[in-house]
């Protein structure tokens, strides 16, 4: 005699031998004029959703380097991977996710999506100018290592609260702006590769008040990639002014929340 409690079909059977997906890691890449800690507010409301989160310095030394460091980072996390990039931060993972199998998507925060063959002076200089472009300054550098970048750039300090980070708390925009990270000026003309949004689901968070990357760029590059868009009303800063837009497409992007887009071009508003 069997019990009634002990039958159980064969797709039942199968499906309790079926492992768990491991739910991806949100790696995190900065961009020009800043490092990891401008996701902090990001991570802390991933984490506590109970994402794992990775966030490396990008070196910001030219776009081959810089996607080839970020590249090591997603591989030596092995499991899934959500690519996250703001700013200078797009182009370098849409050129380091080409060739990386355990990438599941692509997230760009007021981001370069770079096409092949395209640099960052290719986007840039086909949309009006931005503010940005006459508060930036060139520091020469010593010729300390050999083929070391000869030149960075920064935003000038009493321009960068404004330009980048206007919707931010003053003694916040005013710490960023005397702790910049400089990017090299080669890294403006560095040239992408096969951009891996051709292959994988990608989302946009589009920055309607940016003053570094003309938002009407970001829509060309948003819908050139298929993307599914995010419009937030922010500045270039928007993953400090508005970690909980940022946040959720995040997950989105992870199928970690319920209102999961198909990455197919579907367009929504925040």
């Amino acid at each position: 005699m069997r019990l009634a409690g002990s039958l159980h079909t064969q797709s039942e059977v199968t499906d309790m031998h079926q492992p768990t997906p491991v739910p991806p890691t949100i790696v995190l890449v900065h961009g020009a004029f800043t490092d990891a800690s401008s996701w902090a507010g990001v991570i802390s409301l991933l984490r506590a959703a109970g994402s794992r989160v990775c966030a490396p310095a990008n070196p910001l030394r030219g776009l081959t380097q810089d996607a080839a460091y970020i590249r090591s980072v997603v591989r030596d996390v092995g499991v899934p991977v959500v690519l996250v990039g703001h700013g200078y931060g797009g182009a370098v993972i849409t050129h380091a996710a080409t060739d990386g199998d355990n990438v599941v998507a692509l997230c760009y925060v007021a981001a370069f999506g770079l096409d092949a063959g395209e640099c960052l002076l290719d986007i840039t200089n086909r949309f009006a100018a931005m503010p940005v472009a006459d508060a930036i300054f060139t520091a020469a550098l010593p010729t300390l290592f050999p083929g070391g970048s000869d030149a960075e750039l920064y935003i000038r300090e009493e321009r960068f609260p404004q330009v980048y980070a206007a919707d931010l708390p003053s003694r916040v925009k005013n710490v960023m702006s005397v702790a910049q990270r400089p990017i090299a000026r080669s890294a403006l003309t560095g040239r992408s590769g096969a951009p891996a949004w051709v292959t994988k689901p990608s989302w946009y968070a589009v920055a309607t008040a940016d003053q570094v990357l003309n938002p009407t760029a970001q829509r060309f590059m948003a819908q050139r990639m298929a993307a599914t868009e995010r419009v937030l009303h922010g500045s270039h800063a928007v993953v400090l002014s508005q970690p909980g837009a940022v946040a959720a497409m995040i997950r989105e992007a992870a199928g970690q929340d319920a209102g999961r887009g198909d990455g197919n071009g579907l367009r929504h508003t925040l």
